[in-house]
């Protein structure tokens, strides 16, 4: 038996502190509900009274500290997504079968690779053993878990459900992981092989076609237009001007220097409030993928709300995290009207339709889950309805894309191969006369 300090609610609402004897946290919460009181935070150990178990626990814990478990860190790292899907279901599991909250998050800590999380766990242990609860000792590392997830923890904690809500948020991250997999897969596929492309198409033009215009000047064959035209081209990217002395530098420097730039240029300007207001507001209306991505956004903030609702944070709070999480300024701006709007004791759905960010189905499924009051389920229907579009959107895009490539790809070395062969024919010709 451990004693255990406690903040509680009474029937009355008044607040209330106090020790209880208790085998673990979750027996102490069960005591606290048989005697009419209502945990206002997760109970914590009481430090005066340690058990030797506990005693060794410091020990070990000490031990690792010392041998510098946690690895080199590097000062902008975060955990990554894949590595705190997996240790959130494991810590959902291990507190369904009952462990100790402590002892889970040791079992869990041991078992991590020298890095970012293992550090973050061996902090966490220590917090938790100190009294704090798990949402506040993970609300000290960003880096690792951000603010949806210590939310989402610190109402499971409250609610006594810790286990359930740490499921759900094991159940979400894969989702949205999956989501952004596939989405990511779609766009960077076309991307590489254009970038592919223009580099292929420039060592063409920069070592082989002015190889070819020196044996056409020496047999004097007349060019034809296509031929003049590539020849500038080759010119220009070899950087063999006419006027001697320029200051021009070879067109492949420029080529190569804007695919570098264009993706610098892009990650930093979206760091910048206008800058992501522009090219949020751009994507959405590109043709094909605008669609895509508005499809994905609306998945990834109705899950995310739905399931912040579900797990008992208040409304405000929760749409001021999914604001924050949504990734789209356009949507950001949108949510922000729907918190200012339901703040003034009106409706989800008004705000939402004038936006026009959603399409009809969305809003009209929203107010009815307004007028239900089941709306963490609606949201979550919503989400798994745009995550199949999403699904579908994508595997057509890809069927759509391929071919277009290859045409594209096709017309380009077609257009090279004529215009290099047409003065080849009229040069055999010669010859032959």
């Amino acid at each position: 038996m451990a004693t255990f300090q406690y903040e509680a609610l009474d029937k009355t609402g008044k607040s209330k502190k106090g020790t209880i004897e208790a085998k673990s946290v979750e027996d102490a919460m069960t005591q606290l509900r048989m005697n009419g009181l209502y945990p206002s935070r997760q109970p914590w150990e009481s430090k005066t009274k340690k058990s030797a178990q506990a005693s060794a626990a410091e020990a070990q814990d000490a031990a690792s500290k010392k041998s510098g478990g946690g690895g080199i860190v590097l000062p902008f790292q975060k955990v990554k997504s894949k590595t705190l899907t997996t240790f959130t279901r494991q810590l959902s599991t291990l507190q369904d079968a009952g462990l100790p909250l402590r002892r889970s998050l040791q079992i869990l800590e041991q078992q991590q690779r020298p890095g970012l999380l293992k550090g973050v766990l061996q902090d966490i242990v220590e917090d938790v053993q100190g009294g704090a609860s798990l949402s506040e000792a993970m609300a000290k590392h960003p880096r690792a878990f951000d603010i949806l997830y210590t939310k989402m923890v610190a109402a499971g904690e409250i609610g006594g459900v810790l286990d359930v809500i740490l499921q759900r948020l094991a159940e979400f991250k894969e989702k949205a992981q999956r989501l952004k997999r596939k989405v990511i897969g779609a766009m960077i596929y076309p991307a590489m092989v254009v970038a592919v492309a223009i580099i292929i198409v420039t060592g063409i033009m920069y070592f082989i076609i002015p190889r070819f215009e020196e044996i056409f000047a020496d047999f004097g064959v007349t060019l034809p237009a296509i031929t003049v035209f590539l020849v500038d081209v080759s010119s220009w990217v070899a950087g063999n001007y006419p006027t001697k002395g320029s200051m021009l530098m070879p067109g492949a420097i420029y080529i190569i220097g804007f695919l570098i730039f264009c993706p610098i240029f892009y990650f930093l300007a979206r760091k910048t409030t206008p800058g992501r207001a522009f090219f949020d507001t751009v994507t959405l209306y590109i043709p094909i993928v605008g669609g895509l991505l508005r499809k994905t956004t609306v998945a990834r903030f109705t899950r995310t709300l739905g399931t912040l609702i579900a797990a008992g944070v208040p409304i405000l709070e929760a749409i001021t995290i999914t604001k924050e999480t949504s990734g789209n300024w356009v949507f950001e701006r949108a949510l922000g009207k729907v918190h200012d709007s339901i703040r003034e004791g009106e409706t989800f759905a008004g705000p939402l339709r004038d936006a026009k960010v959603c399409d009809s189905i969305v809003v009209n499924m929203i107010d009815v889950g307004e007028e239900t009051g089941d709306m963490d389920t609606m949201l979550l229907k919503i989400a798994d309805n745009y995550d199949e579009e999403v699904d579908t959107a994508v595997s057509s895009l890809v069927s759509l894309i391929e071919p277009l490539l290859i045409l594209f790809l096709g017309g380009v070395v077609g257009t090279i191969v004529v215009a290099m062969f047409m003065p080849l024919v009229s040069m055999i010709e010669q010859l032959q006369s």
